[in-house]
């Protein structure tokens, strides 16, 4: 049988392969394998949530949730965040895990659920083998009951934890004109407020999500746009990102790709 963690997570088309059911049992087992870590007097574990702008995303997020609470675990659901921006809020939060609901630059009809360990690092494969086979065994593992129960907490300002985070560790970028093409993604209403709070004079191109344009004929996958707008706008640098903001293609200011 074939592994269901691949080398990003579980990968499929969202409610054919990657179904409601399946996230449900996804955090379910994860929840119970990586809230097994925390003392008795500690609190209630919690897992950070996010995910890009599928439209899928919203109906993966709600299944997973449910699963997560099942077992005994809060979730902070942090909303539209960038990959790197859950790997940190894993971190800010001092989380058991957390997770991205995305498939980067794949089709909106794909999606995909990734786990970040409590360091903000990807899981090791023997962790991500423990949730698979734990799913397996799922109807034998007790669950809570009452006040036992997980809760949803929902952190409308987390984007603002992550911004900061990058304005703190980012360049000065006064004088620069630059075009970004957010790919109709997770970045389309950060990256353009990060690079203009950096002082860049910003030219935001596909960053206006609608649930089926990510990465359509945008982003890191088709630059051939950025470049022309870079030319256009005469810009000092354009650069690309993908659906959930982890990979990045940049352009020079005489449109060649870097």
């Amino acid at each position: 049988m074939a592994r269901l963690f691949g080398t990003d997570g579980v990968r499929g088309m969202a409610n054919k392969t990657l179904t409601p059911e399946m996230a449900f049992n996804i955090g379910k087992a994860g929840a119970y394998v990586l809230g097994k870590g925390r003392a008795k007097g500690e609190g209630k574990p919690k897992i950070v949530i996010g995910k890009d702008t599928r439209i899928s995303g919203d109906m993966l997020e709600a299944a997973l949730t449910a699963g997560i609470c099942s077992m005994g675990i809060d979730v902070l659901k942090v909303g539209v965040v960038p990959t790197p921006g859950i790997a940190y809020l894993t971190r800010h939060f001092k989380a058991e895990a957390g997770v991205v609901i995305s498939a980067a630059h794949n089709p909106f009809e794909d999606n995909g659920i990734k786990f970040f360990a409590a360091n903000g690092f990807k899981l090791p494969d023997e962790v991500e083998d423990e949730i698979e086979n734990t799913i397996k065994i799922l109807d034998t593992l007790p669950v809570p009951g009452g006040s036992e129960i997980g809760r949803v907490l929902t952190i409308d300002n987390a984007a603002d934890y992550y911004c900061q985070f990058l304005k703190d560790h980012a360049a000065d970028l006064s004088g620069l004109k630059v075009v970004l093409d957010c790919a109709n993604g997770a970045a389309s209403a950060i990256g353009p407020r990060v690079m203009k709070e950096l002082g860049a004079e910003v030219i935001a191109i596909y960053n206006q999500p609608d649930g089926i344009n990510i990465n359509v004929r945008c982003g890191s996958t088709h630059p051939e746009s950025l470049a022309r707008q870079v030319l256009e706008h005469k810009a000092d640098v354009g650069l690309a990102l993908d659906g959930d903001a982890d990979r990045l293609i940049a352009v020079d200011e005489k449109g060649n790709i870097i």
